[in-house]
C-alpha cells in the first residue's frame, strides 16, 4: 500500500500532468481551466507545484496511459530540478490510474505518482477533524487500496511452488494483507453505521421542535463556508482552497419572518468525484437528502461555472435528488427538493457582466439570485426567498389561551409566525401562521385546540 505524503518537514515538490483523453468537444471546460484545477488540488494539501502540463491522448495507453513523449518530458522535468537536498518530487496525474499503470509510471519515473483519486483522497485525509470524518475517509482510502495490493509486493517471490496452499510467499502475503483489509473495512463500515443511527436521532429530534433544515452545497471552493459564516455569523474556516471544508457543520438561522431554520454547511463537490468518497459519505451527504430547501452555491465569476452545475446535479442525481422550484409544495417523503441558485462572488464580476446576472430571476425553472457572501449584497434576498418557500404549505390557525398559558403563548411565538393578538377578558386570542408538522406538534404538546 502506498503510504501518505509526508509533510512533516518542508514542502513536497510535485509535477502536476492533466492528460486530455478524448474528452467530448461538448465539454465547455477548457484544457486550462481543468490543469488550473489540478494544480489547485495540489495546493490544497500545501504541495510545491515545480512543472504542470496538460497531455492531449487520442487514445490511452494501456500500460502508462501516457506516451512516451509524456514520460520523457517528465524525467527531463526531474534531473533539473534535481536537488540534492530534496527527495524528487512526486508526480500527479489528473486521471483514474489502474494498478498496473500507476506501478509502471513509478518504474519510469523511480518516483510516488498518485492519480486523481488518490490525490483527493489525500486531501480528505488532511482535513479531517471529527470522528465521522476520519471514518469516512479510511473507509475510502482502505476500499481504493484493495485493488492496488499488488504493487505493494512485487518485492516477493512469486513462483508456483507446489499445489493446494503450497503457493509462493508473496501470494500468501497479498492474501494476507487483503483480508486484513477487508477486516477493517468491515469494522468501519459498522461505525458508519452507527453514525448514520446516530445522525437520524439527531434529526428524529429536530422534527419534535422541529425547525425546517437549509443544505448549502456547490462546487468546491464556490463560498458555501463564507455564505454559511455570512448568514449564521458562525466562524467556520472559509479560506481560497479547494475542500477547505470537510466536516459538515449545521447552526441556526433566523429567517426574515422570524421561523428558525436550521443551515447546514456540506463538503464541497468536484468532477469526477471518486466512488470511494461518495459511497463513504453518505452518512454526511443524508443531510443533504433529509433537507426541505437545498441552496445551490454557485461561483458565476468562475468560467467554468456551467460546468460545475453540471458536476454538482451529477452528485445530486447519485443521491437521487431531484431539484424542482420550491412553487408546489413537496411531499414529506419526496426526492424532489426546492432549489434555490445563489450565484455568489458578484463581487468580482465587471459591471456589465453583473448587470446581466442580476437581470436573470430564473434559471430555467429554479429561483436564481445574484449574491456576494463576501460583501452581503443580497444575502437578504436570498433569506427572504428561503422563508417564502418554507412558509409555502403553512396554515393560519386561530388559538385561544387562557393568561395563565405562558407557556404554550411562549412556544407559539417562537416557532410561528403570529399575525395578530388580541387580549380579552377571558384570555388572549392568537391568529398564527405555522407548519402543519409544527401545528400537530403544537397539539400533541399543549392538548390546545385551534380552528384552521
Amino acid at each position: 500500500m502506498s503510504k501518505g505524503i509526508d509533510r512533516r518537514t518542508r514542502r513536497q515538490r510535485c509535477i502536476v500532468l492533466h492528460p486530455e483523453i478524448g474528452e467530448a468537444a461538448s465539454d465547455v471546460r477548457t484544457r486550462e481551466s481543468r490543469l488550473e484545477e489540478a494544480v489547485g488540488l495540489a495546493a490544497a494539501i500545501d504541495l510545491d507545484v515545480v512543472h504542470a502540463e496538460a497531455v492531449p491522448l487520442k487514445k490511452p495507453k494501456p500500460s502508462t496511459l501516457v506516451g512516451q513523449g509524456a514520460l520523457d518530458r517528465v524525467t527531463e522535468v526531474m534531473e533539473a530540478s534535481e536537488d540534492a537536498d530534496e527527495d524528487k518530487p512526486i508526480v500527479i496525474v489528473d486521471a483514474m490510474l489502474s494498478p498496473v499503470q500507476q506501478r509502471n509510471l513509478e518504474r519510469a519515473w523511480h518516483t510516488k505518482v498518485l492519480d486523481r483519486t488518490a490525490l483527493i483522497l489525500e486531501i480528505f485525509g488532511a482535513r479531517a477533524r471529527t470522528r465521522e470524518g476520519r471514518l469516512q475517509v479510511d473507509l475510502a482510502q482502505l476500499t481504493y487500496q484493495l485493488g492496488r495490493l499488488v504493487r505493494s509486493w512485487t518485492h516477493l517471490e512469486r513462483q508456483r511452488g507446489g499445489v493446494g496452499f503450497m503457493g509462493g510467499p508473496g501470494e500468501t502475503q497479498i492474501e494476507t494483507a487483503r483480508r486484513l483489509i477487508r477486516q477493517r473495512i468491515d469494522r468501519l463500515k459498522k461505525d458508519l453505521a452507527d453514525v448514520s443511527r446516530t445522525r437520524e436521532l439527531h434529526r428524529s429530534a429536530r422534527r419534535r421542535v422541529p425547525h425546517p433544515v437549509v443544505a448549502l452545497v456547490g462546487y468546491t471552493n464556490a463560498g458555501k463556508s463564507t455564505l454559511f459564516n455570512r448568514l449564521t455569523e458562525a466562524k467556520v474556516t472559509a479560506k481560497d482552497q479547494l475542500f477547505a471544508t470537510l466536516d459538515p457543520t449545521m447552526r441556526a438561522l433566523d429567517l426574515p419572518s422570524g421561523r428558525r431554520a436550521i443551515l447546514s454547511d456540506t463538503v464541497g463537490f468536484v468532477s469526477n468525484l471518486p466512488h470511494e468518497l461518495v459511497t463513504a459519505f453518505h452518512a454526511t451527504l443524508e443531510e443533504v437528502v433529509e433537507a426541505d430547501v437545498i441552496v445551490h452555491v454557485r461561483d458565476v465569476a468562475n468560467p467554468d461555472t456551467e460546468a460545475q452545475k453540471s458536476d454538482v446535479l451529477k452528485v445530486l442525481g447519485d443521491l437521487h435528488v431531484r431539484p424542482s422550484s420550491g412553487e408546489a409544495v413537496v411531499e414529506e417523503d419526496s426526492r424532489e427538493k426546492p432549489v434555490i441558485e445563489a450565484l455568489n462572488k458578484i463581487d468580482m464580476l465587471d459591471e456589465e457582466t453583473k448587470q446581466f446576472i442580476a437581470n436573470r430571476s430564473r434559471i430555467g425553472n429554479i429561483l436564481a439570485i445574484p449574491i456576494s457572501a463576501h460583501s452581503g449584497e443580497n444575502c437578504d434576498v436570498l433569506l427572504e426567498s428561503i422563508d417564502d418557500i418554507l412558509r409555502r404549505g403553512d396554515i393560519t390557525a386561530s388559538v385561544e389561551l387562557r393568561y395563565e398559558d405562558g407557556a404554550a403563548l411562549a412556544w407559539l411565538f417562537e416557532r410561528g409566525e403570529v399575525l395578530s393578538r388580541n387580549d380579552h377578558e377571558s384570555g388572549i386570542h392568537l391568529d398564527v401562521r405555522l407548519s402543519p408538522a409544527v401545528a400537530a406538534r403544537f397539539q400533541q404538546t399543549f392538548d390546545i385546540a385551534s380552528d384552521n
